[in-house]
């Protein structure tokens, strides 16, 4: 999963804002907060916000950039002027707390609804001023040259990268091994022979420095880094380092009309290596030195054609480039090159991808304009409507610093129900001549058909950045963990109430957009028979613990079955072709999730009625849901990767949804239901109890984390889905491989690695707390080193090595307060382990420093040199320790003897790694001979080359123990390159429904077969019959074909197989290339349309369709009609422009489609040569 960010920006379109005109507004709202409670507060509110939020529109843009720039002193004063105003909101929610006295609630169903939602936008106003334009002038500042000053414009681009650069700050969760930015700059008054740039347009990879001209003489400047190992902003810093210290962008933007825009990626590497050559965005440099129009692409998703795209479409690429993104550039320069324009030539390219993928691209002969295109249910991009500018996102939170308003794509809805294969897929090209206008967007599907933006397109984000800043935490997993108590508390609002005037007995209310009327009828009368829950990672184990609740509240029902389990199950192997009788509650925390959304469309087409359990307004599980319950308040967004808050709001809300499913079935709900719900209101003070204990638990996982290679979790009960969800967290947050188990079938499976057990034990009583104690002595008796979390009070576990006590909760609730403590665990654990790292890389940082040295004094040295004398490169390392290197390698030496000495490396550094790191301190600290340097490592040893091999190996070690939290190796926040599932769509096409019809297996149509009668779907009007044959010997000599069904017109026709089963002719032809023919019958000329049927990768039979085709086809359709089946359009397109300039789509759409499916290719291009020198 990866992120997109582009930006185009038109000059601005009003004067810049006076300092007072934005500090009155600011004076004036503050004092009207500073006035007595009461009713009218929410009112006083309400404006106030008003008046900041209009202050922030009025420092937004350039003309408020420029308005803090010219006045050094504004930003100081507008902080001053907002210094109180988060004790005087502070004071006002108190006021709030103590209004909402009533157990109905009626004092404060709508006034203090409408002061709370008054001072969330309060609060959202503020922090936007505050941090995100003030933000914005400090960043745009660390971007500017100091020595040459950008013109006003300069610093329009300036702010475009600074917005750029945030959102990708924000975007990589969704991955982070690399990103890129793309600056292309125009009207910049560089010379067109300037040397700077001639000696930076060689790099045929394109990574940092890089720049390509543009056809008009635009500048395109690229920066990019790649590292596996790192942290959340690390690549952002190298990227705006290297712009800012970037003297050719600098003087590019002296010039008073300079205009820019950029193209920006970060990574999370499916296809090809984390390498900058790898990193997008890529451009259409070709390997073997064609020359072709300049593109440029970044990509999320999967181009699961891209390697037979390159052979058959004859693309060079460097070898050192392996990612899928390079044929989106290098295929569209093509059809640039061959007279398409920008937009047909663009649509030309992506239209031919297999996959789920959302791209962006530039093209040279137009800097100005952005070509966005999306296909399938796994991607989004977002387009905001800013003040003179677009910014695209793959999410929403990339563009709301910029603003809430945006056009969101549609990659999944055909343009043509008809005609889904073509249709399907949104291309969008923006215009930035009129940038932040829906008239500046010219929309079409991937068949070319026209899809017009209109206002009703507009969406709002329910986010601002104020949801997703970490604030002053190291962490957002610690700060998510720690948030996680006032997620529970939001998601229980108004929807745990007080019955009646008693405020120790609660119930649920969930309204008709949680549970609706159609599917509380279906409970009511019994046609929901069935409810699965289904989720992925984290979500589906959050899944388990509302089947339970499910299981609870129904057990006196008449048979709803429930089940839980993951969505890629669901989708892979539970679907039936009716569904209607089921309900499915799909959990994701984004919302964004490939593989649970894919499931939630497939059942959807088969009547499943569908309730989301998601934690983001407008995300794409919500519009694919009859019905949604928030947890929190629906914008408690998590952006550690490894999500953790969301888990116990996704619990409580599935009990939630359990009783009010109870209730609308008329099941009496569970025998302690209402001890559950009291339970639950207290919650959230137990699991803040649990966070004081931090110390304790950082104290357990520091003793015992780094040196134990083996762990596991295990629980019982309700604490097995704790043990299952805290599994997943260290195996993230640690990068182990853990099991998961029951306490008691622990002893069964792998106590002989002798494993640091973590034992969840809250909410036992009785014999099951006494046997789960007598597994913990088992365990200790074995050598394995148990940590039990366990209710405050209980004595049983004294065998444990440790004891976590956390307050006691009802026992279905308990497992919660488990997870927290191994949430904790699992923070504090990766946290120790990647302090082992710490005196490694200061070790390995001393030694870059003093290469790094060398080599600059070396060149200093060789340019004071004589001409005439030897001035090569110098050594990088030195031949002796400096003093400072060699204090710095002893301590590090020291600290790692010590460490292994304890056994605390034991846990996670490779022996191997160990040995050669413990071997090198020594040689290079003199403690060895260096003469035996050869002996050691097969290489007669220098001083220079051991530092070089120890600066090698500390790399190594390095990447072994560093843990980064929240931006996990290999992993990104929601991986959007899952299931696609693609098939089971295309069995909705109407030949496949045929073919399956006529008695084909599912699982003998390959998806290629599916994929070809999808595209053949629109060219066929109708099936007249079938004739299914069962082939046998295909593998021999003497193949033979025999008829096992027939109906329709197949009927009444004699077949030759009747009289002679030999398998030859077409039907030969199909069974050996397993591929979907159209051809003509033999006798009759009849139409027909063969099937091979393949089980393991033989032909085993052939269904036979006889059909009707349409006389003509649109230009758009056939296209997509003939390049789905074979290719066959590509094919004609090489054979006719063999001698024409290029194959002209209304010549032909004028030729018959049964000419088109059925002549050889070479007379179809003989035919269209001379129609068009007939034209």
């Amino acid at each position: 999963m990866c992120g997109i960010i582009a930006i185009l920006r038109r000059p601005p379109s009003r004067d810049v804002p006076t300092a007072e005109s934005i500090l009155t507004l600011l004076v004036d709202a503050t004092a009207l907060l500073g006035g007595p409670d009461g009713p009218q507060m929410a009112d006083r509110v309400t404006t106030a916000a008003g008046q900041i939020a209009e202050a922030d529109r009025l420092l937004g843009g350039l003309p408020g950039l420029l308005a803090l720039d010219r006045d050094a002193g504004l930003a100081g004063r507008i902080t001053a002027a907002l210094a109180d105003l988060p004790d005087q909101i502070a004071g006002m929610e108190a006021v709030l707390e103590r209004r909402v006295t009533t157990p109905d609630g009626s004092d404060s169903s709508d006034g203090v609804e409408a002061a709370n939602a008054a001072l969330v936008a309060l609060r959202d106003a503020v922090w936007a001023v505050t941090r995100d334009r003030l933000g914005t002038h400090v960043g745009v500042g660390s971007l500017r040259s100091p020595r040459i000053a950008p013109s006003d414009a300069g610093l329009g681009v300036l702010l475009s990268i600074q917005q750029a650069l945030s959102a990708i700050d924000r975007l990589e969760v969704r991955g982070r091994d690399s990103a890129g930015i793309q600056v292309t700059v125009w009207n910049h008054d560089l010379a067109a022979d300037d040397p700077e740039v001639a000696g930076r347009t060689v790099d045929g990879l394109h990574r940092t420095g890089s720049v390509r001209v543009l056809d008009g003489g635009g500048l395109a400047f690229v920066v990019k880094a790649a590292a596996e190992i790192g942290e959340l902003g690390d690549n952002t810093a190298v990227l705006r380092a290297s712009l800012a210290a970037d003297g050719l962008l600098a003087r590019a933007l002296v010039a008073p009309g300079v205009e820019g825009s950029i193209l920006g990626h970060t990574r999370w590497a499916s296809v090809g290596l984390i390498s900058e050559p790898n990193a997008h965005p890529v451009d259409s440099v070709r390997a073997d030195g064609v020359s072709v129009p300049l593109v440029t692409a970044v990509l999320n998703g999967d181009v699961d054609n891209h390697a037979d795209l390159m052979v058959s479409e004859g693309l060079s690429v460097a070898p050192e480039i392996t990612t899928d993104a390079k044929v989106i550039p290098v295929l569209c320069a093509t059809h640039l090159a061959a007279g398409h324009d920008r937009s047909e030539a663009f649509r030309r390219a992506v239209s031919v991808f297999d996959g789920s993928v959302a791209i962006g691209a530039a093209t040279g002969d137009a800097p100005d304009r952005l070509l966005l295109a999306l296909r399938g249910s796994g991607q989004g991009l977002y387009v905001g409507l800013a003040e003179d500018a677009y910014v695209v996102a793959s999410e929403p939170y990339g563009v709301v610093e910029v603003t809430t308003e945006f056009v969101r794509m549609d990659g999944e809805t055909p343009a043509d129900p008809d005609d889904p294969g073509a249709s399907r897929g949104q291309i969008l090209e923006l215009d930035g001549a009129l940038a932040g206008t829906l008239h500046g967007m010219v929309r079409r599907s991937y068949d070319g058909r026209s899809l017009p933006v209109t206002e009703a397109d507009l969406a709002r984000a329910e986010i601002t950045t104020r949801d997703i800043d970490r604030g002053d935490h190291p962490h957002f997993l610690l700060k998510e963990i720690g948030e996680s108590p006032d997620s529970v508390r939001a998601t229980l609002r108004g929807r745990l109430v007080p019955v009646g005037d008693t405020p120790a007995v609660w119930r649920v209310r969930l309204g008709e957009d949680a549970l609706g009327a159609d599917v509380r009828a279906g409970l009511s009368d019994g046609s929901i028979r069935r409810i699965l829950i289904i989720g992925q990672g984290t979500a589906a184990i959050a899944g388990g613990s509302v089947a339970r609740a499910l299981e609870a509240e129904l057990a006196g029902s008449d048979g709803i079955i429930v089940e839980d389990l993951p969505a890629t199950e669901l989708s892979g192997f539970g679907l039936t072709p009716d569904m209607s009788d089921t309900l499915v509650v799909a959990i994701s925390q984004s919302g964004t999730t490939t593989d649970t959304n894919r499931t939630v469309d497939l059942v959807r087409t088969r009547g499943a009625r569908v309730v989301a359990i998601v934690n983001r307004r407008n995300s794409d599980l919500v519009g694919r849901a009859d019905g949604v319950l928030y947890t929190s308040d629906g914008r408690d967004v998590e952006m550690s990767v490894a999500s953790t808050k969301a888990f116990y709001a996704q619990a409580v809300a599935g009990i939630l949804l359990a009783v009010a499913i109870a209730d609308a079935a008329g099941a009496p709900g569970a025998p302690d239901r209402a001890d559950v719900l009291t339970g639950l209101r207290a919650l959230p003070d137990a699991m803040v109890e649990v966070l004081g204990m931090r110390d304790q638990v950082a104290s357990i996982a520091s003793r015992h984390a780094p040196g134990r290679r083996y762990w596991a979790v295990v629980g019982s009960g309700p604490n097995l889905v704790a043990a299952r969800e805290i599994r997943i967290k260290l195996s993230e947050l640690c990068y182990k491989s853990i099991a998961a188990d029951a306490t008691e079938d622990k002893k069964h499976i792998d106590l002989s690695s002798e494993p640091l057990i973590l034992v969840c034990a809250t909410g036992l009583v009785g014999s099951t707390a006494d046997d789960v104690a007598k597994e913990v002595a088992i365990y200790r008796a074995h050598k394995a080193l148990p940590v039990v979390v366990a209710d405050a009070g209980s004595s049983r576990f004294a065998d444990a090595h440790d004891v976590v006590s956390v307050p006691p909760v009802h026992p279905r609730l308990a497992f919660l307060l488990s997870t927290m403590v191994g949430h904790l665990f699992g923070y504090e654990a990766a946290r120790a382990i990647d302090a082992q790292a710490h005196v490694l890389r200061s070790a390995h940082a001393a030694i870059e420093a003093e290469a790094e040295r060398r080599l600059a004094g070396g060149a200093v040295q060789a340019t004071s040199d004589d001409p005439g004398t030897d001035s090569s490169a110098p050594e990088a390392l030195p031949d002796a320790l400096t003093p400072g290197l060699a204090t710095e390698l002893d301590a590090a030496a020291g600290t790692f003897a010590d460490e292994l000495r304890n056994g605390r490396l034991n846990g996670h550094l490779e022996a191997s790694t160990a040995v050669r790191l413990s071997t090198l301190f020594r040689f290079a600290l003199g403690a060895v001979p260096l003469e035996s340097y050869q002996l050691e490592f097969g290489r007669v040893g220098t001083p220079a080359l051991v530092l070089d091999d120890l600066a090698a190996a500390l790399t190594v070690a390095i990447e072994e123990l560093t843990r980064p939290i929240d931006a996990i190796k290999h992993q990104a926040k929601t991986v959007t390159v899952g299931i696609s599932r693609t098939d089971e769509t295309l069995l909705d096409a109407r030949l496949a429904r045929e073919v399956l019809d006529a008695g084909a297996p599912r699982d003998s149509l390959s998806y290629r077969t599916l994929r070809a009668l999808v595209a053949l779907d629109p060219a066929v009007s109708d099936v007249a019959g079938y004739t299914r044959y069962r082939v046998d010997g295909l593998d021999g000599a003497s193949p033979t074909a025999a008829i096992v069904d027939r109906a329709g017109v197949s009927t009444g026709i004699r077949s030759r197989t009747d009289r002679d089963p030999a398998l030859r002719g077409t039907k030969h032809r199909v069974a050996v290339d397993r591929d979907v023919l159209v051809t003509r019958g033999a006798r009759d000329d009849r139409i027909i349309v063969l099937v091979p049927e393949v089980k393991d990768r033989e032909t085993v039979g052939i269904t036979l369709l006889h059909v009707v085709l349409r006389e003509r086809l649109t230009p758009d359709v056939l296209r997509g009609v003939l390049q789905g089946y074979g290719n066959r359009y590509s094919a004609v397109r090489d054979a006719v422009c063999e001698t024409e300039p290029d194959l002209r789509d209304d010549l032909l759409a004028e030729v018959s489609v049964v000419d088109l499916l059925t002549d050889p290719v070479s007379d179809i291009a003989d035919r269209l040569r001379a129609d068009r020198l007939r034209a």
